[in-house]
């Protein structure tokens, strides 16, 4: 049975939807990857963050696109935040923001 992947708000997708159309594509075809394999996923396509925070990795010749997100009951993926890295490490602000949206789902 496949993962159902939401997002944790719809400005989460905006924001995934407005990033450039190579990086869209690779996400989506990640997204597919992520649905048929759920957590078995690995690098070079996600990574764990500890904390049961994941990252999905597209790219494309325009740039490098970060999607956080993590697992919940029922075999659902919730994408937590997403945005197009600028710089080589991802910054702190944007991990702790997906951090305390995992804990908000997990928690209330």
């Amino acid at each position: 049975m496949p993962y159902q992947i939401e997002y944790f708000h719809s400005r989460v997708l905006a924001e995934i939807e407005s990033w450039p159309v190579d990086v869209l594509a690779d996400y989506a075809r990640l997204v597919e990857l992520l649905a048929e394999h759920g957590p078995n996923l690995r690098l070079p396509h996600s990574r764990a963050l500890g904390e049961g925070l994941f990252e999905l990795r597209p790219r494309g010749r325009s740039g490098i696109g970060r999607g956080f997100y993590c697992f919940t009951l029922g075999q659902r993926v919730i994408v937590v935040h997403a945005f197009i890295k600028k710089t080589q490490q991802t910054p702190e602000a944007d991990l702790k923001l997906a951090r305390k949206r995992v804990k908000e789902l997990k928690h209330g």
